[in-house]
């Protein structure tokens, strides 16, 4: 076993893995949403880190990897934060959640892209109404709570 950390391809094949199977709410792969958080993440700016937590924001939440699977994994321990705070806890309030990504160099990159992306009226737009209503809502309170402005 090697001691250098995962290569942003190979961190992206193993989200793709453990997603494998799983879609969003419009029924698409999971693997797209992933995608295109990583995406946003690099338009943005984001480091290598970034979009390699971009690629796993979700794995832990989601129960594609575990936490200790996350832990074992070969990555920085700065991408290892990020997930985690990204991470929301159940019944966690979202008070909580946001500040734990404000509190996390990096993270709050990666949820704009995540928001972005999440609120994309393309996307949201295959939904039937009151869940439409119901995440449009949702995404601008935790958008509020980061202090997010959408352009």
């Amino acid at each position: 076993m090697t001691d250098r950390p995962l290569t942003l391809a190979e961190v992206e094949a193993l989200a793709r893995s453990a997603h494998e199977g799983q879609t969003d709410k419009a029924g698409r792969p999971y693997a797209e949403h992933l995608a295109a958080v990583a995406e946003g993440v690099r338009l943005r700016g984001g480091s290598p880190a970034q979009q390699a937590a971009a690629w796993l924001h979700d794995a832990v939440e989601d129960e594609a990897l575990t936490p200790a699977q996350l832990t074992a994994a070969a990555l920085p321990e700065e991408v290892k934060a990020m997930v985690l705070a990204l991470t929301k806890r159940p019944g966690e309030p979202l008070a909580e959640y946001a500040a734990r990504i404000l509190a996390t160099p990096g993270a709050l990159l990666v949820k704009e892209a995540d928001l972005a992306h999440n609120a994309d009226p393309v996307r949201l737009s295959v939904l039937d109404a009151p869940t439409r209503d119901r995440l449009t809502a949702k995404y601008a309170h935790v958008r509020s709570l980061l202090g997010i402005t959408v352009p």
